[in-house]
């Protein structure tokens, strides 16, 4: 037996022994419990994020100028002991610790407290808002996603030519333009009409009132334009720009060079190789931006006058209501928290260097 065979032999013999204690069953432990210690610390990090918005929340717009109670009598003039009254009513005129007890207390069993200005359960108007907004920015999320993801793949794959040089230009042109500005100016051309064009959508709103069954449909739908249009135009270079970056990246790897030299096809090359190693910024992004579809976008909805949770936020902070700015405040990110925290415990299944 040759002294290069003997460390092979002692390290299977430990391997092969009857508790499994050898290097290859300890790597095969540790690889069993990564993914879990994974799991857990993202959840824990989760919890902690969303604990320190809960603060956040409440502090932040506390900073806020504006008298809630002068907003709740109208501006009429009212007796000290009618402000008192609806200070006492809503917990205005207890210390602010003891606000922060209670409002931390509330939320932790759902309860997010009363709306000022609605007088009825913050967590029953963004329910009664967030279908609204997940049909407007769930729309617009589907197309900028999908047309982001399409037209980076092709620029990466066609990179230097004009194709490439057209669309990336495009998409940072965009991508810059702040989102009220175009949803005023589509506003002003599309639906006011300018010179030739006539106004062919809606100024805002969600529906024009009236219509039933698929008519209703269309009618909301026709609304549906314009906002989507601006949506879509805003975000999606976005998508193209990070997915295209992570594809460059991925070009010059060697089994790029071998899946061609085996003679596939350019296509097959970059579908069933190039694009899958090249998704993890892009996972990212599209798992942030999917939390956002629960925030809205809060000046687009704005403009439009779309009655939504980003509508709802901006009407809150005219008054102030604190309760309901605190709960929206919340719910938008605790909705990106909680998309973040998906899209890491994915990573392992895409890529299993992820989390060992």
């Amino acid at each position: 037996m040759t002294a290069e065979a003997t460390p092979a032999l002692v390290e299977g013999a430990a391997g092969a022994g009857p508790e499994g204690s050898g290097p290859a069953a300890r790597r095969r432990a540790r690889a069993g419990t990564a993914y879990p210690r994974y799991v857990a610390g993202k959840l824990v990090g989760a919890a902690v994020s969303l604990l320190a918005v809960l603060v956040t929340s409440f502090f932040l717009f506390r900073l806020i100028p504006g008298d809630p109670v002068k907003f709740m009598t109208g501006g009429r003039p009212v007796s000290a002991q009618q402000i008192a009254a609806y200070r006492r009513e809503f917990g205005l005129d207890l210390p602010l610790w003891r606000q922060f007890t209670d409002y931390c207390g509330k939320a932790l069993t759902g309860d997010l407290g009363t709306s000022y200005q609605f007088h009825g359960p913050v967590l029953d108007k963004i329910t009664e808002a967030l279908p609204n907004t997940l049909l407007l920015t769930g729309t617009a999320f589907v197309l900028y996603t999908a047309l982001g993801v399409l037209l980076g793949t092709r620029s990466a794959w066609r990179h230097g030519r004009f194709a490439d040089r057209f669309h990336t230009g495009l998409a940072l042109t965009l991508y810059s333009i702040p989102s009220f500005w175009l949803g005023l100016l589509l506003i002003i051309v599309l639906s006011v009409g300018a010179g030739p064009v006539p106004g062919l959508f809606p100024t805002g709103g969600m529906e024009s009132g009236g219509e039933e069954g698929f008519a209703h449909v269309l009618d909301v739908a026709h609304h549906l334009v314009l906002p989507v249009v601006t949506l879509v135009a805003v975000e999606y270079g976005q998508t193209l720009l990070v997915t295209r970056s992570a594809l460059l990246d991925e070009m010059g790897g060697d089994y790029l060079t071998t899946a061609r030299a085996k003679g596939l096809r350019d296509d097959l090359v970059r579908r069933r190789h190039a694009v899958p190693n090249a998704l993890l910024p892009t996972v990212t992004l599209i798992f942030v931006n999917l939390g956002r579809t629960v925030a809205g976008v809060i000046l687009v909805e704005t403009v439009f006058s779309w009655p939504g949770l980003g509508g709802l936020f901006y009407q809150a902070l005219s008054v102030p209501d604190l309760p309901l700015v605190q709960g929206l405040f919340f719910v938008f990110a605790a909705a990106v928290i909680v998309m973040n925290t998906l899209a890491d415990l994915l990573y392992p299944l895409l890529d299993p260097r992820v989390g060992r």
